[in-house]
């Protein structure tokens, strides 16, 4: 596991070279690189969700491609498009922006659902299809969304089984008055980003994503997850839960949060660090709990403070 620290690490330090203060987000993000999860980052504008996922791309050197998503963007915008070459007489395939490795959607939320459906395939099955014929997506492919949480003019709620696709959910926030003082200080002649350098190769973070599944998880803690996961749908609160892709990704998740602390084993605490970033966007609050502005992370900490903690072993 000191191999995935290590990766983990320079990852973290290289992507906090331009995120200033936001080091439970960069490591969030992190471990969803990781676990090979997609990432919704959800905030007001200028909290720097773009130049999140740019640093990540950099990081990495892996393809990078940005979707500026708009009401009028169709599938074929997103995915390609077969076009009738005359000197050949064959139709020819041409790759949208979704063929690359880490793919930044900003402000996914202005599409239609008909375009954003056209992400649904790419991000569960790595693969796109088109006019028929299926195009594998080269790895590692991650989708890192962004989207606007206060402007509702012009935006189209994401779908359930779109907010599904996604492993995590986090949020920047505004800095302090310290950090945002650095912000100026840093970006005094030019901004971070341009001379932010590749910090691990692609071969490594594949690696990684490998080494990550062979942590241990004690059958106690799987209950735990499962549990978890189950009173989200049973909740007085809840009008709908969890799916079992909910279960799945904290799973993957507290394999590698495990990793990045040098573990070969999780415990019940990776489990409770975790429940808010992979349940919140997944639980749909209902009618009632919605007038007295109950939110998703409030149930979730209710369901974590009724539920017994396991004493997970540790293998010899």
């Amino acid at each position: 596991m000191s191999d995935v620290q290590t990766i983990a690490n320079r990852l973290v330090e290289n992507i906090e070279r331009v995120i200033v203060g936001k080091h439970s987000a960069v490591q969030l993000t992190v471990l969803g690189l990781l676990s090979q999860g997609h990432m919704l980052i959800e905030d007001v504008p200028g909290t720097g969700k773009t130049v999140l996922a740019k640093s990540v791309s950099k990081s990495v050197g892996c393809k990078f491609q940005r979707i500026q998503f708009t009401p009028d963007m169709l599938p074929t915008d997103v995915t390609g498009v077969s076009v009738f070459n005359q000197k050949t007489r064959e139709f020819e395939f041409r790759p949208g922006p979704i063929h690359a490795q880490i793919v930044l959607a900003d402000e996914i939320n202005r599409a239609t659902p008909k375009t954003q459906s056209a992400l649904l395939e790419a991000m569960e099955e790595r693969q796109v299809t088109v006019d028929g014929v299926t195009h594998a997506l080269t790895p590692p492919f991650m989708v890192l969304a962004t989207q606007n949480p206060i402007e509702y003019e012009g935006t189209f709620p994401l779908p359930e089984a779109q907010l599904d696709r996604f492993m995590l959910r986090i949020q920047l926030g505004y800095p302090s008055k310290d950090e945002e003082i650095e912000i100026l200080d840093r970006q005094q002649f030019v901004h971070p980003i341009e001379e932010l350098g590749q910090a691990v190769s692609v071969e490594e973070l594949l690696i990684a994503q490998k080494a990550i599944k062979d942590v241990y998880l004690d059958s106690l803690v799987k209950e735990y997850i499962i549990e978890i996961v189950r009173r989200t749908r049973i909740h007085p609160d809840v009008y709908l839960g969890s799916s079992s892709r909910g279960a799945l990704a904290i799973y993957r998740l507290c394999q590698a949060r495990a990793s990045i602390f040098g573990r070969d084993y999780v415990l019940p605490d990776d489990v409770k660090a975790l429940a808010e970033a992979a349940l919140g966007h997944r639980i749909i609050v209902g009618p009632a709990a919605r007038i007295k502005d109950i939110e998703p992370v409030a149930i979730i900490q209710d369901i974590l403070d009724n539920i017994p903690v396991p004493g997970a072993q540790v293998p010899g």
